[in-house]
């Protein structure tokens, strides 16, 4: 396992980079945030230009054939700015899964429109993340070749914008289906929902909608593993997230500390400061290195079921912990909720929430070790 980038990876983090610092400012995210939508639609279309949107779009769709890797560096460097744009749910939720398991004469022309920045997809997946199962709550019963579903998806990320929506469902015997739904068609509701971070993620309420043959993307048999790949690479790309939230918090609380003088001194040289900062540091290192090792396996076709969970409890854990800190080494500054760091906080604690909170990733990876032992301590 090598955690060295090569020149392409290097290009695309460079690439994120640059478009995030020249468009995205505190004052920025204010502004997009008091608006109706939360999405800043200039920023969007800057990443398109910067062929940022088609990193993992085939190539044959007018993308660059990239994978996990990579979405990852553009990721964390969102996560640095916090840039209200949904690139977890469009890109690494949505369009990874579509462009891995779809048929590419029926979905490049979507994929092809993601990458253009013309459209913007997203992915039902809160109540499969956040939880110990993986069984969707979403119910879906043969229609002719289609289905018809029925149920509530809840916290659908940026669903009032979105052109499709992939959304995982239940069979009355068990298997699961993933399918891409149109979220403003017959039989779909939209409960608009505000998230810690303030973003819109509406409930999503299916009564008896109509899913054609051809928008189903995986049928019932090999459902559930696709699922699984599924969940893993989201979860990793909420992890990606959740590092550059956390190294950006440290280091604007870092300047801070130099900055602000107590008795005369910076107080980044009280001892307490100073621990706590480094405990932050080491914390971030931890999430680091679990986040790079779920996402290369995942993109090397391993078995990335325990390295995702480790990722997700360090993200989960360490990443709210450290938001904390850093709010907390702010002193009264990191109370005012106009203040930058604060939404840093915001952030940092809607992840944790949407990773589903350190005491599940405990016991699903407690699970998968003793699975791993019964089988003969393979991994």
């Amino acid at each position: 396992m090598d955690f060295t980038f090569n020149e392409e990876q290097r290009a695309v983090r460079d690439a994120a980079s640059g478009v995030f610092a020249g468009m995205v400012t505190p004052a920025r995210v204010a502004e997009v945030e008091a608006g109706d939508e939360r999405i800043d639609r200039e920023l969007w279309s800057a990443l398109a230009a910067s062929d940022l949107l088609g990193l993992a779009v085939p190539e044959r769709s007018g993308g660059a054939g990239l994978g996990l890797l990579e979405l990852c560096l553009v990721l964390e460097a969102q996560g640095a700015v916090v840039a209200p744009v949904p690139l977890w749910a469009a890109l690494v939720a949505a369009a990874l899964p579509i462009a891995r398991f779809g048929d590419p004469e029926r979905w490049s022309p979507l994929l092809s429109a993601v990458a253009r920045g013309e459209i913007v997809l997203s992915a039902a997946l809160s109540d499969v993340t956040a939880g110990s199962s993986t069984r969707p709550r979403i119910a879906a019963r043969p229609d002719g070749d289609g289905w018809r579903l029925n149920g509530v998806a809840h916290a659908v990320p940026s669903a009032h914008i979105a052109q499709g929506v992939l959304v995982p469902a239940r069979t009355a015997g068990g298997e699961i289906i993933l399918v891409v739904v149109d979220p403003h068609a017959e039989g779909v509701e939209a409960e608009r929902t505000v998230t810690t971070n303030r973003e819109i993620h509406p409930h999503l309420q299916f009564d008896e909608h109509v899913v054609p043959a051809r928008d189903v993307l995986v049928g019932a048999e090999g459902g559930a593993e696709a699922l699984e790949w599924v969940v893993g690479v989201a979860a990793t790309g909420l992890c990606a997230l959740q590092v550059g939230i956390c190294e950006a918090a440290l280091r604007q609380t870092a300047a801070h500390l130099n900055e602000r003088e107590q008795f005369g001194k910076p107080l980044s040289s009280f001892q307490g400061t100073m621990l706590r900062a480094a405990d932050a540091a080491i914390d971030i290192e931890a999430m680091r290195v679990t986040l790079w090792e779920a996402a290369w396996r995942l993109d090397s076709g391993l078995d990335a079921r325990e390295a995702v969970a480790v990722a997700k409890w360090q993200a989960a854990e360490r990443g709210q912990g450290v938001v904390h800190a850093t709010q907390h080494l702010h002193g009264g500054t990191g109370a005012d909720i106009s203040y930058p760091i604060h939404r840093y906080f915001l952030w940092g604690k809607q992840l944790e929430l949407q990773l589903g909170g350190p005491s599940v990733q405990l016991a699903r990876l407690g699970t998968l070790i003793a699975e791993r032992a019964a089988a003969g301590g393979q991994r």
